[in-house]
């Protein structure tokens, strides 16, 4: 059986119903499909627990594709980023800065979803679109190219002819290493915790990352849960330390929590089940080969870090709708995606080293070295100038 669309997308996390709600209202013909089906409840086997925070430019697209109405109901602003270097003999906070929206925009830096609903809502959306196919269950197997066209084997035996394939299908992506991409792994020797929390003191739409060592620890605001404050949290450790933590019993490791957010907020109380991710960084050598485009974490991964991950995959979307939109009749030839390499590339480089840079700083074990991490922040906090750059780079603004 073959069938036939304008993109096939393959991938269905984030990034890729994403890009199925961007081209589909768009008003391109587009299949997306996933090998797993989205878990959508939060309490689920196998639902995400990490949250995403979708920084201001994303809210013009998401605006664009109908998403936003739906997504806005459950989205907490981050108003501050507050930093905390906690990196003394004891874990007490000992440099606090935060960097406020306000100084920038007359908007927050962004909001912040739990990703499990993110899916959820998503896929209502791609429900809506009648030009949009979504087949959850069913992945990409085999690619095969030509000048006019490509044909991409399923997993359930369907060939589909498309003009332009759309990787989103994670670091490990089957349609990268068909279209023959290499990449670039960076391995820290770093796992992230994540799960989510209540706590007494309310967060104030400030998201707060804690520097000590091993990794950050990064509190970031959710909607009140069952009439508590809430936070979702990514703790990032050394390996064996973070699966230390995740193995704990519930009351010890709510302690621990307590004494590695530095009492914050509080006692913290466990409100999710845990996870945990290995992190790396990875770049791909190439953003395209023939008929294909990779996107998100096909093409770049980061640490959680800045809230960067999704809003580097989100400009890749911004740059293929653009150049869908401004030559149709080319979707998916050479030149399209020989300029959509050109536009991104050199800019994922540099947020993927910047990220590699502030992920190391964070790991420090060493005394003097923690110590200098400390004055860095405060001398890059007290020059307003340098203070405003880094806000609007961490945004995305050039």
């Amino acid at each position: 059986m073959t069938d036939s669309c304008d993109i096939l997308i393959s991938g269905g996390g984030i990034a890729g119903l994403t890009a199925a709600a961007v081209f589909g209202a768009a008003g391109f013909d587009v299949i997306c499909v996933d090998p797993t089906p989205p878990v959508t409840d939060r309490d689920a086997d196998g639902s995400d627990l990490r949250t995403t925070a979708f920084l201001q430019p994303a809210h013009g697209l998401l605006q664009h594709c109908g998403l936003w109405d739906r997504l806005e109901p459950h989205a907490a602003p981050l108003q501050i980023m507050r930093i905390v270097d906690a990196g003394g003999d004891t874990p007490e906070p000992r440099v606090v800065r935060d960097f406020n929206a306000a100084d920038i925009s007359d908007q927050p830096f962004g909001w912040n979803l739990p990703n499990w609903l993110l899916r959820r809502e998503m896929v209502a959306r791609l429900h809506e679109l009648p030009n949009v196919d979504f087949r959850p269950g069913t992945g990409t197997v085999s690619l095969f190219t030509r000048t006019a066209e490509a044909r991409v084997g399923l997993s359930d035996g369907t060939r589909i002819r498309t003009k332009l394939v759309i990787a989103a299908d994670g670091r490990n992506s089957p349609m990268r290493e068909a279209a023959g991409i290499k990449v670039h792994t960076t391995r820290y020797g770093q796992k992230a915790v994540a799960f989510a929390v209540t706590h007494p003191i309310a967060h104030e739409n400030v998201s707060t990352e804690i520097h000590r060592s091993g990794g950050p620890f990064t509190l970031v605001p959710l909607p009140d849960w069952q009439g508590q404050p809430s936070s979702a949290i990514v703790w990032m450790e050394r390996g064996p330390r973070a699966v230390d933590l995740l193995n704990l019993p519930e009351a010890e490791f709510e302690a621990a929590m307590t004494e590695r957010s530095c009492g914050l907020f509080g006692p913290l109380k466990l409100a999710s089940r845990r996870t945990i991710w290995p992190i790396i960084s990875q770049s791909a050598e190439r953003l395209s080969a023939q008929r294909v485009a990779l996107t998100a974490e096909a093409a770049h991964v980061v640490p959680p870090i800045g809230a960067q991950g999704l809003n580097m995959s989100l400009g890749d979307l911004r740059s293929l709708l653009d150049l869908a939109q401004a030559r149709p009749e080319g979707l998916g030839d050479a030149q399209m995606l020989d300029a959509y390499h050109k536009s991104r590339h050199a800019e994922i480089e540099l947020r993927v080293k910047g990220i590699d840079l502030l992920n190391r700083a964070s790991m420090v074990e060493a005394r003097p070295l923690r110590d200098a991490r400390a004055a860095g922040l405060n001398a890059l906090y007290s020059m307003p100038v340098v203070r405003k750059t880094l806000m609007q780079m961490g945004l995305g603004v050039r």
